[in-house]
């Protein structure tokens, strides 16, 4: 299936689930990543703000493990068209930017490069890392310009099943991918 295709699909699929199901799920996703990811004083770790209008995989259970391990957090923010990485914590500002989504008030980028991790949205991942976002590119972008040593790490309700048949040079893959009921990695592939 294409990437337009396949988006189409899981928007639909996640659509369907109901407030009950997306915690669940997410919580099952954050045990599997708590299990296999370390989280300690010092990492850098970039994580997405849940987009709840989407129903999107809840990360605020991740970023309090992380905050509670003495990582320092970062958020995405979108800025002429560009994914910027903001420091947060407990008492960053926040305000809902035009698409209805909460993120930091600050426009300062962190600068970061070395990130521990990277937790990335998506909407699919076929079982060779590539991933369909939303169509914007802004991760492509995004990890273009970090270290090949952080781990992008994608957050899916749903096992992979059906190739992405349009994947292009410039998609990265992930690294890992983290699921209600296992953990995929990509390394070396």
């Amino acid at each position: 299936m294409t990437k337009k295709e396949l988006r189409k699909k899981y928007l639909q699929e996640r659509k369907k689930m109901s407030e009950m199901e997306i915690r669940t799920l997410s919580e099952q996703i954050f045990d599997n990543f708590q299990s296999e990811f370390p989280v300690i004083a010092g990492q850098k770790i970039h994580v997405f703000m849940t987009i709840s209008k989407l129903n999107e995989i809840e990360t605020d259970v991740f970023i309090e493990h992380f905050w509670n391990n003495g990582a320092q957090v970062f958020v995405p923010k979108i800025i002429d068209n560009q994914l910027i990485s903001v420091e947060y914590d407990r008492e960053t500002k926040m305000e809902t930017n035009s698409w209805g989504i909460s993120e930091p008030a600050s426009n300062v980028d962190s600068g970061i490069k070395d990130f521990d991790y990277i937790i990335t949205p998506l909407l699919y991942c076929d079982n060779t890392g590539n991933r369909v976002g939303y169509g914007k590119g802004y991760y492509d972008r995004f990890f273009s310009g970090i270290s090949e040593t952080c781990l992008k790490v994608g957050l899916s309700f749903f096992q992979p099943q059906e190739i992405i048949e349009d994947v292009s040079d410039w998609d990265t893959r992930l690294d890992h991918l983290v699921m209600p009921e296992t953990i995929l990695s990509f390394r070396g592939f």
